[in-house]
């Protein structure tokens, strides 16, 4: 962690994917929470399928950092084809966690890292749980949750009352959204094994 207990994520992932929506959330779920937030994307060409970045910074006091966040605690991969293109692992701290979608193991992950990382390795099948629990490939809620999870930055129940109440803001003529997207959260929760 950064000093003022801050914790810094960096999203990665490809237009459509929702990964800026989940860095949202994140920052919406840790302000409900009584922390000082940032979550903001780094734009680029924003065309569905192409790589994009978004940054959260939480703290439990008021943060007067205003860039791009180079050295992040936690990275998260929403597309693991990125692996290939981005240097997803760049700048991760000691003590941090590379967390990534894909249902392959983190054994697997890091054979493929080649030496690169040699931290913490975090997998979540977020195309398994998002179809059986929304009936679509919709990866960042899993992630989302799983990046909870891993980062302990907000207490898990919490974490869930607050998420229910922003899918009902959300979606708030499409009840089976919010409770596919909760049931999502839930099941990664609980199922997902932050190692």
């Amino acid at each position: 962690m950064s000093g003022n207990n801050m914790v810094e994520f960096r999203w990665h992932g490809r237009g459509g994917q929702g990964a800026k929506t989940a860095c949202m959330f994140l920052a919406e779920a840790a302000f409900n929470s009584g922390k000082d937030v940032q979550g903001f994307p780094e734009y680029g060409p924003e065309r569905m399928g192409a790589p994009i970045t978004a940054y959260n910074r939480i703290s439990d006091s008021v943060c007067k950092v205003h860039s791009n966040i180079y050295d992040p605690d936690y990275v998260v991969v929403v597309d693991e084809t990125l692996l290939k293109t981005v240097n997803v692992t760049k700048g991760i701290k000691p003590g941090g966690a590379l967390i990534i979608n894909t249902h392959r193991t983190a054994d697997e992950i890091r054979e493929q890292l080649k030496g690169v990382y040699d931290g913490r390795v975090c997998t979540v099948d977020a195309e398994k749980i998002s179809v059986e629990t929304l009936g679509k490939y919709f990866p960042n809620t899993p992630m989302l949750a799983a990046a909870v999870k891993v980062s302990k930055v907000i207490e898990e129940e919490q974490f869930i009352r607050d998420m229910e109440e922003s899918f009902r803001n959300k979606f708030p003529t499409k009840p089976h959204l919010v409770e596919g997207n909760m049931n999502a959260l839930k099941r990664t929760l609980k199922e997902f094994d932050a190692q």
